[in-house]
């Protein structure tokens, strides 16, 4: 009796030890998604990225993390249904509100790729991402306009104020920007004394930006500028600059920025910045294409 005991013990043994090695063999039902993200910056306490892959056109979550002040992200590896891995054509990577009330993709789709096999080479210039800027380009010039009523002539202050376009009467539109999708919208800055400061946000760039408006001229008297975007900088100077203030020889730079914006600071993406010489209008200068500022990427599975 005991040797059949022992029998059926070690055949127990046996039967489990192959169950195992089933389960953990060719029947997994997970299975890695590792991304290799390089540019990508802290989104702060309110936003994290998600990274999402898309099976027959509908977007599935792999999991969300954050990005600390070096650009290392919090997880590079996340465990995905193998079945729904192996069926994905696309990945994409979006901006979230943390917490997160909605279980689809935000708007602020960041950057994409299509797989070829078991990767995807990822950017903003792949659809559905922000897009691309690859042909970006334009000009800016010095000049103040709210600083002169209707009829009178130059003030002689045109180092305070900084236009997007071409001078002219009036100024034309230069800026060669995408059409950003839903989700996004371009922003214009000058590197301050103590940071950059923003001359206003805007989606057009033959009208008046967001900013428009907002402040009084120096001399007291508010008048509307072009109709193009760009700000004089004379009032309400932020804490560490003194205004009115001087552009010339200071970089300035056109931001895409997320909407809702996770920052008052400028957002990863700069597609053009350019110095200021110390010529006023009707001189411009240049603006350079700026993409070694966007992230890019691998994921693979």
């Amino acid at each position: 009796m005991r040797k059949l005991i022992l029998g059926l013990a070690a055949l127990g043994a046996v039967i489990t030890s192959c169950s195992s090695d089933d389960n953990s063999g060719n029947n997994q039902t997970t299975s890695d998604l590792t991304i290799n993200l390089n540019g990508l910056e802290d989104l702060g306490a309110n936003f994290v990225y998600e990274g999402w892959i898309i099976v027959d056109g509908t977007p599935i979550s792999t999991g969300t993390f954050t990005v600390d002040a070096n650009g290392v992200p919090s997880s590079t590896s996340f465990d995905v249904d193998t079945a729904t891995l192996n069926e994905a054509t696309k990945f994409v990577l979006t901006v979230e509100p943390n917490p997160d009330p909605d279980p689809t993709p935000s708007a602020q789709k960041l950057i994409a790729g299509d797989f070829s096999g078991d990767s995807a080479a990822v950017s903003t210039s792949v659809a559905p991402a922000v897009g691309d800027f690859s042909g970006a380009a334009g000009t800016f010039f010095l000049r103040t306009p709210t600083d002169e009523p209707a009829g009178t002539a130059n003030n002689g202050n045109d180092q305070y104020g900084v236009w997007f376009g071409l001078p002219g009467m009036p100024p034309a539109a230069s800026l060669d920007l995408p059409v950003l999708p839903e989700g996004w919208i371009y922003e214009g800055w000058v590197i301050g004394d103590s940071g950059p400061l923003s001359t206003g946000t805007f989606l057009a760039v033959d009208a008046m930006d967001d900013n428009a408006g907002a402040t009084t001229s120096f001399g007291g008297t508010e008048q509307l500028g072009p109709m193009i975007p760009g700000e004089d900088f004379f009032n309400n100077a932020p804490a560490g600059e003194t205004f009115p203030l001087d552009i010339r020889g200071r970089t300035v730079v056109i931001t895409v920025e997320p909407v809702p914006d996770n920052s008052p600071a400028p957002f990863v993406l700069k597609p053009l910045a350019g110095p200021s010489g110390n010529e006023t209008a009707p001189s411009f200068h240049d603006l350079n294409l700026n993409l070694g500022s966007f992230p890019t990427g691998t994921v693979t599975r």
